[in-house]
């Protein structure tokens, strides 16, 4: 009986791992882009003209200025890291920290009854920073940041006395326009890079099925293959004694030890060895060892790994000579990385060619010994 084939599942395609993989990461690369460029965009185009224009009103305009530098480098420290996939996690709630210090500044540099206006650009910006510096940590630490923020402004409000119902109805729209606009932001990135990754798993999924069906499917063919083979090779022997034939009968005895050896090299084949043919060629050897013969086996040189095909056609002649040897056998297999020779010396009968058209066979006979070559590739 055939020993079961034992193939390994074939790799999942990498291309398609790889697309995938890649697809995810550039949806995820350009949420972070847009964000950076948001937050630098809000930065120029709204913080900057509303310092200016409320140079007189501040009560320390330089305290306004330094708050929108100290925004500007929290930015700038927290988006080239992000940019580039070197995020340390570890000093995000450090540069949340000195955002939040940032709006302090501009808080305390506006006057009483300024604090709803657009000189108090930090309360509505400075959500943008922690968006960034908080990229790649839980939704929960943004809210929170939110959170202190909208809380800073009301404590503001009430310390100065500035809380009245126009006061906190627009403290409520500014809190409420921009925590929409950046939480909702950042919902719909984490949401967007979740899709993503759950297409590329997806993928990398049906690719895994369809490696698992074509190996199933080659196992199979291979299988009925090696069926044949054995059918071939076993069942005339097998019709021959059912007939009637003499198990003593040299001839058929002969056939039955090339059949012995067809079927340990079959079984061989389905074996994992970086030398299939060498590991082969020993299946067979082993087959003339049990009779009694003494085989000396040598490898020479880097042996190349033919097709299935070829190396039955190389060591179908040796497997005749080692099965018709009666004392003694040498096997020596030479290999040149891109070519191999297979030679056996027995005392053995002349055996009959069969002829490859991928291979050579020569023979020779002298003082009852044979020596017989195969040679692939064909020259």
């Amino acid at each position: 009986m055939v020993a079961p084939v034992t193939a390994a599942v074939p790799a999942v395609d990498a291309a398609v791992t790889d697309v995938t993989a890649q697809v995810a990461a550039r949806y995820a690369r350009g949420a972070t882009i847009a964000a950076v460029v948001i937050a630098g965009c809000w930065h120029f185009g709204f913080d900057l003209p509303s310092t200016v224009t409320n140079w007189s009103v501040y009560r320390w305009p330089w305290l306004a200025v330094a708050a929108w530098l100290a925004y500007l480098v929290v930015g700038t420290v927290g988006a080239v890291p992000l940019l580039t996939g070197t995020v340390r996690r570890s000093v995000a709630w450090l540069l949340a920290g000195a955002a939040l210090g940032s709006a302090a500044a501009v808080l305390v540099a506006c006057p009483p009854g300024t604090l709803d206006t657009p000189a108090n650009w930090a309360t509505g910006s400075v959500g943008w920073l922690a968006v960034i510096v908080l990229w790649r940590r839980p939704l929960a630490d943004l809210v929170a940041f939110l959170l202190a923020n909208a809380l800073l402004m009301l404590t503001v409000l009430v310390v100065t006395d500035a809380l009245d119902r126009i006061t906190f109805a627009r403290y409520v729209m500014v809190v409420l326009g921009s925590v929409t606009l950046q939480l909702g932001y950042s919902v719909g990135t984490r949401g967007f890079d979740t899709a993503a990754r759950w297409a590329a798993e997806n993928s990398t999924r049906r690719a895994e099925a369809l490696a698992r069906r074509t190996a199933i499917e080659v196992v199979a063919l291979a299988r009925a293959e090696r069926y044949q083979t054995l059918r071939l090779s076993t069942a005339p022997i097998l019709a021959d004694l059912a007939a009637g034939a003499d198990p003593a009968d040299p001839g058929l005895r002969h056939r039955c030890a090339v059949g012995a050896a067809r079927l340990r090299r079959l079984i061989a084949e389905t074996d994992d060895t970086p030398e299939p043919l060498l590991h082969e060629v020993r299946a067979c050897a082993d087959v003339a060892e049990r009779r009694g013969v003494m085989v000396s086996l040598h490898a020479v040189g880097t042996l190349p790994v033919p097709p299935v095909a070829v190396r039955r056609a190389l060591t179908e002649a040796p497997i005749e000579v080692l099965s018709g040897a009666r004392t003694y056998a040498r096997v020596t297999v030479v290999g040149s990385g891109t070519g191999v020779v297979l030679s056996v010396v027995a005392d053995a009968p002349e055996v009959v060619v069969h002829h490859h058209p991928d291979v050579v066979v020569d023979q020779h006979r002298e003082d009852g010994r044979i020596w017989i070559e195969t040679r692939w590739p064909a020259r």
